[in-house]
């Protein structure tokens, strides 16, 4: 008999979906088998100790370009998602999806290109890879163009967030009422885990923005970097748009970080040594009032 699983965890499907990322690059990194038995061999070692691995490529401009940004856009995703699930997959706020989707396609179209920069130069990076390597040089081991460009892809694919009351299953009543316990605290974890992860990016980022406002004795301030300050902004902003649950601690917060920080930017405070003060006792007061979660 077909039972439906009703559960008491809080569901936020409405308010949320998941979206996984992935970015694939070539590594161009090869194991040399011949140079790898000969470091064996010339220390007397035992066979498979040492693994010489060769840059086919030597040090490539283009795909380190390519190679770094990747490593980026997934700082990017990382920072404007949540962790979600086991699988990589991050919870994305619908509030935060315009402005995620849009972010992400202008880094595709970067991504794109960049990649097309390094194609169009792969082929004279073989023959300098020739001089470099020597006698590790391999031409076989250098796929053809059409196969290289398979080795780079940008993928972001969006799926709706299970409603934690809608879950049928075809089983007993004892075995329905052991599932309904586990998915309910699977859930309700995952949930806390996401909103837990914007408590600690900002507790993060006060963190060090309230020790650059900081000043030493002789009234000299440390210096303060645009990054920090704009990271700020934006995780004032995601306490609004990540409060899937709407956490009224969250929401205090919100306002509390909207008035220390409205209409400032660097150059007010660089110019203002009070203004650099109030701002830093607020922000001290913000990270005071934050949740401990065991930071």
């Amino acid at each position: 008999m077909l039972q439906t699983l009703e559960t008491n965890t809080p569901s936020i499907s409405s308010a949320a979906m998941v979206v996984d990322f992935n970015a694939s690059v070539w590594t161009a990194r090869k194991k040399d088998r011949k140079a790898s038995d000969d470091i064996t061999s010339m220390n007397y070692a035992a066979k498979g100790v040492a693994n010489v691995s060769k840059n086919l490529l030597g040090d490539c401009e283009e795909l380190r370009a390519v190679q770094k940004f990747a490593s980026n856009v997934r700082n990017t995703h990382y920072s404007m998602t949540m962790p979600w699930s086991d699988n990589g997959s991050r919870l994305l706020t619908t509030a935060q999806y315009f402005r995620y989707n849009e972010v992400m396609t202008e880094l595709q179209n970067e991504f794109h290109s960049l990649v097309t920069a390094f194609l169009q130069e792969y082929e004279w990076e073989i023959t300098q890879a020739q001089a470099k390597l020597g006698d590790m040089f391999n031409r076989d081991e250098y796929p053809t163009r059409d196969g290289l460009e398979d080795k780079f892809a940008f993928r972001v694919s969006y799926m709706p967030l299970p409603d934690a009351g809608d879950f049928r299953i075809d089983v007993g009543n004892e075995a329905l009422e052991q599932i309904k316990s586990q998915y309910e605290t699977h859930y309700t974890k995952a949930i806390q885990t996401a909103m837990n992860d914007i408590w600690h990016k900002l507790h993060d980022n006060l963190t060090t923005l309230v020790r650059q406002l900081d000043v030493n004795d002789e009234g000299k301030g440390n210096r303060l970097y645009d990054s920090v300050f704009d990271r700020a902004i934006e995780l004032t902003d995601m306490l609004g748009t990540c409060n899937v649950t709407q956490d009224s601690q969250m929401e205090a917060m919100r306002r509390k970080l909207e008035q220390a920080l409205y209409g400032l930017n660097l150059d007010k405070i660089k110019n203002s040594p009070s203004l650099r003060e109030d701002t830093r006792k607020n922000l001290s007061a913000a990270l005071a009032a934050l949740p401990s979660l065991d930071m």
